[in-house]
């Protein structure tokens, strides 16, 4: 196994999250039409760059290892705990940074104590997780040699 092997599943990595946090900025045009440079920084929205890596790099291991190597059993793991985290537990704390947003400025509507706000894009909605893992595994075969 030669260095430059495991250097092309990097890269092909990487332009996965680059790809998809693209798509987040097209996207939040379209929506809101002005561009926002940064939705390419930020987590949450459509589609999950996290899903999208990780079911690139799980989808490029399985066509070199194949499905049944060691190798694809760890990053399958993994990919699946990074999914059910992006979809879950964040998601989860953005929903709550909402609601304590939303009691914050119930209280202090008449007299702000503080103009910070919690982060509530923070999680995927289980689509946006499904649609990254699909682009991951698109990006994946469209870049394999």
């Amino acid at each position: 196994m030669d260095v430059y092997h495991n250097y092309n599943l990097i890269i092909v990595t990487i332009i996965s999250i680059i790809f998809t946090q693209v798509i987040k900025v097209l996207n939040y045009y379209i929506v809101h039409k002005k561009i926002n440079f940064t939705r390419f920084v930020e987590t949450g929205g459509m589609p999950s760059s996290h899903s999208s890596a990780s079911s690139t790099l799980a989808t490029l291991v399985a066509l070199r290892n194949g499905v049944t190597s060691t190798s694809f059993a760890i990053i399958l793991f993994i990919t699946t705990f990074i999914m059910y985290e992006a979809a879950g537990v964040r998601r989860s704390a953005g929903q709550q940074a909402k609601i304590l947003n939303d009691i914050m400025d119930d209280l202090y509507s008449h007299k702000p104590i503080s103009d910070n706000k919690l982060k509530e894009l923070l999680g995927h909605t289980p689509t946006e997780v499904i649609l990254g893992s699909m682009l991951g595994i698109v990006i994946a075969f469209a870049f394999y040699r």
